[in-house]
């Protein structure tokens, strides 16, 4: 397997690298989101919902728009790196937000950037490799994207034990942000033979298989169960867990996603897609279930939480490899765009109505309504949905 990770493209080598130092500085601000907007701006869970619903669906709307355009011309790197450039400026803005209103048009900036950005470095990531390689090099990527998702708040913890303000912590993230738009514009494309199914700008899904509008469908389902993890670190502090150990909880998630992402991607290039998808739905639905329950202590919490790092481990590459297992020559762009449309765009449902049963009725209830969403999605993909690409 090693030999297998280290014969990689340059290119997905590069690429991990800019998402490590990119999620290094989102990171590290992340977890320290919920204590800002509580402590300083005196925002709660609705504001909270709102803030990161509209923000993760701006950035789904902008992975369409990114995914139909580098198709059409065949050029990534432009778009890399303006949205890499868009959420380096946003977010040490923060610091100098007086309200959530501002917080929430910081963030549609950050997450503009995050939209123009993301199909068009998948659909690249896609093109760099074989079809019997993309298991590990999305596990890869999502590897070296959850190790800076290590690093950053372990920042964080380190800032906060020292006594530095939010605020300071929050204008340091332009040191990183200098770094990651540098590297990209040393991203070098492959040469891209012409695609006449891509001739023209196309919104629609017409010529993708019916199997990858399926999943599509139950993907959105998915999503909707999957509300900001903001909600779950505002529920680890609500369950006595200590405001400094909060962002190690958050990095304790990630190294377990850096450490397992690989292998667990790479063992889908052999066994499928589907089979790992489906386990970790199980794993998520266990874990949203738990979480609402309770009188949980922080040694649960803990391992709660280190089940949900699996479930990302198991997912993350698996489920990108599979979108472009499905997608058809020349549209890989237009497929992520697609999938990250549809899964991003019910971030703010779910976020939404999440934030408004937590506060407005109870966080059992919240964590129940996840689960049950998760596990429709299991049932749907189980019987429903092919992984095998269409003839």
């Amino acid at each position: 397997m090693f030999k297998t990770i280290f014969a990689l493209p340059r290119t997905v080598w590069l690429i991990g690298l800019i998402s490590l130092v990119n999620d290094s500085a989102s990171e590290m601000l992340y977890p320290l989101m919920p204590l800002y907007l509580a402590s300083v701006l005196m925002a709660g869970p609705k504001a909270l919902g709102i803030i990161e619903g509209i923000a993760e669906a701006t950035s789904s709307i902008f992975k369409l728009v990114s995914g139909v355009i580098v198709d059409r011309t065949k050029k990534a790197k432009p778009w890399i790196v303006l949205g890499y450039t868009l959420a380096g400026i946003g977010r040490p803005l923060i610091a100098i937000a007086n309200s959530w209103l501002w917080v929430l048009a910081i963030r549609f900036t950050d997450r503009m950037g995050k939209g123009l950005r993301s199909s068009p470095r998948d659909a690249l990531l896609a093109e760099t490799v074989g079809e019997n390689q993309r298991g590990v090099t999305f596990g890869l990527h999502r590897s070296m994207d959850n190790a800076g998702a290590v690093i950053g708040p372990l920042l964080a913890a380190l800032f906060l034990s020292m006594g530095v303000p939010l605020k300071d912590i929050f204008l340091w993230a332009i040191v990183p942000a200098v770094i990651t738009v540098t590297l990209a514009l040393c991203i070098k494309e492959p040469q891209r033979e012409a695609n006449p199914q891509a001739s023209k700008f196309s919104w629609s899904l017409k010529g993708m298989p019916d199997q990858f509008k399926r999943y599509l469908l139950v993907a959105g389902i998915f999503a909707l169960a999957n509300s900001s993890d903001m909600f779950l670190l505002l529920r680890a502090r609500e369950a006595g867990v200590p405001q400094e150990q909060i962002p190690l909880l958050w990095a304790a998630i990630s190294l377990i996603t850096t450490l397992f992402g690989t292998p667990l991607s790479a063992l889908s290039d052999r066994f499928g897609r589907k089979l790992f998808i489906l386990i970790a739905w199980i794993a998520f639905a266990f874990f949203y279930i738990c979480m609402g329950l309770p009188g949980l202590s922080t040694y649960q919490i803990f391992v709660l939480f280190g089940i949900y790092g699996l479930f990302k481990a198991a997912t993350e590459g698996v489920e990108k490899a599979l979108v472009a297992d499905m997608a058809p020559k020349g549209l890989a762009g237009t497929a992520f765009g697609w999938f990250n449309l549809i899964t991003g765009l019910m971030l703010f449902p779910a976020s939404f109505i999440f934030g408004w049963i937590y506060e407005s009725v109870a966080p059992i209830y919240a964590f129940m309504f996840s689960g049950s969403c998760a596990l429709v999605a299991f049932v749907l993909m189980a019987f429903w949905v092919d992984s095998k690409k269409e003839a």
